[in-house]
């Protein structure tokens, strides 16, 4: 913990800054840094080194980079979309795990979409979503008797509304949620459900505080990698939708209490 002109600061919220730093110049020295968090030289090549290893930015000679054009993780929907016949595998597959009658929670990503395109052979489902063209491509399905939008500060270029202080929990509070459905970038045996964003996995670990079962859709790319801030540990997850995983990951899951399904 450093006092530096952002005031008492953790070390995760530094990396924070850090990222934010970035995202307004671009690069920037390690002096640079060390000016502005009026902290050791020390610490910001630790915290460089440990957020260029989650994938979060490129250490260059002498100071950082970017590693995407946001800082954080590129837009879903304005870059094609990678691996896409996996996660409609993935969306059929959780898709299984939807009775009829059910209310679920939709995050905000691209399999998500996916599984969102496929709920018409669903019954008198209620959705509960914060992603702003899953909303519109549901609010004309007949299936779904209840579609709730969780309002709040909208991420701009990414299609979704994240928290707005207390108002969001207030909204979701006294909800029965049975099955919760979330993309994620990162996830490991160590570290769990994964983003980038601190307030992106804020909105995510609120809507998963109130779902009965928590089920984690990730293509097989994002396995074994981790980002920087957790929204769900593996005690916090009853299911894990992947299309490919070696055998030795998924019984260590298990063993963790995760159900591992394999897309077919």
């Amino acid at each position: 913990m450093h006092i530096g002109r952002n005031g008492l600061m953790f070390a995760e919220e530094r990396k924070q800054k850090i990222l934010e730093f970035l995202t307004e110049h671009r690069k920037a020295t390690v002096n640079e840094l060390v000016s502005f968090f009026e902290v050791s030289n020390t610490t910001i090549r630790n915290d460089l080194r440990e957020m260029e290893n989650e994938k979060l930015l490129i250490r260059t000679h002498g100071g950082a980079m970017l590693r995407t054009r946001s800082g954080f993780e590129p837009d879903p929907y304005e870059t094609p979309m990678k691996n896409v016949q996996e996660k409609k595998r993935i969306a059929q597959a959780a898709l299984e795990l939807i009775d009829d009658g059910d209310t679920i929670i939709l995050d905000t990503g691209t399999t998500t979409m996916e599984l969102a395109m496929v709920l018409a052979s669903k019954k008198n489902i209620r959705v509960i979503t914060n992603d702003l063209l899953i909303a519109l491509l549901l609010e004309d399905n007949e299936n779904i008797i209840d579609l709730l939008f969780v309002g709040g500060i909208v991420r701009k270029g990414y299609h979704c509304t994240l928290k707005y202080r207390a108002a969001t929990a207030e909204m979701l509070s006294g909800l029965t949620v049975d099955k919760a459905f979330f993309t994620v970038n990162g996830f490991s045996y160590e570290k769990g459900a994964t983003s980038p964003d601190i307030a992106q996995a804020e909105i995510k670990a609120l809507l998963r505080s109130v779902a009965a079962t928590v089920v984690i859709l990730c293509d097989s790319s994002k396995l074994g990698s981790a980002y920087f801030v957790q929204f769900a540990s593996l005690e916090q997850i009853d299911k894990l939708i992947t299309d490919r995983i070696e055998q030795v990951e998924k019984e260590r899951l298990e063993e963790k209490g995760v159900d591992v399904i394999i897309a077919p």
